[in-house]
């Protein structure tokens, strides 16, 4: 099974949330319907940017912690790394 960390945001360099799951898909779907009472729902955060997946949950949930305590301008540079256009990925998942 494998586990994802994604970065969600509303608009290129805007409000970011840093969130871990093992159906990435499905997640990311209850962002964008707004099914989940949430900081996401708050701030319209809908548009996948940037995961990564790992084998591990441990390792996964490590991961998101470690980049929620991180500079903003980290995160806006690890976004820019994988995903320079800030293109939307949902539909792009397999």
């Amino acid at each position: 099974m494998n586990y994802y960390v994604y970065i969600l945001c509303n608009k290129r360099n805007g409000t970011q949330y840093t969130g871990v799951t093992s159906d990435l898909r499905k997640r990311v779907y209850e962002h964008k319907n707004k099914l989940v009472e949430s900081f996401t729902k708050e701030h319209g955060l809908d548009k996948l940017v940037w995961y990564e997946i790992h084998e591990d949950i441990k390792e996964a949930i490590n991961r998101e912690k470690l980049i929620k305590k991180w500079k903003r301008k980290w995160k806006l540079e690890l976004v820019d790394r994988f995903n320079p256009l800030w293109d939307e990925l949902y539909e792009k998942l397999d």
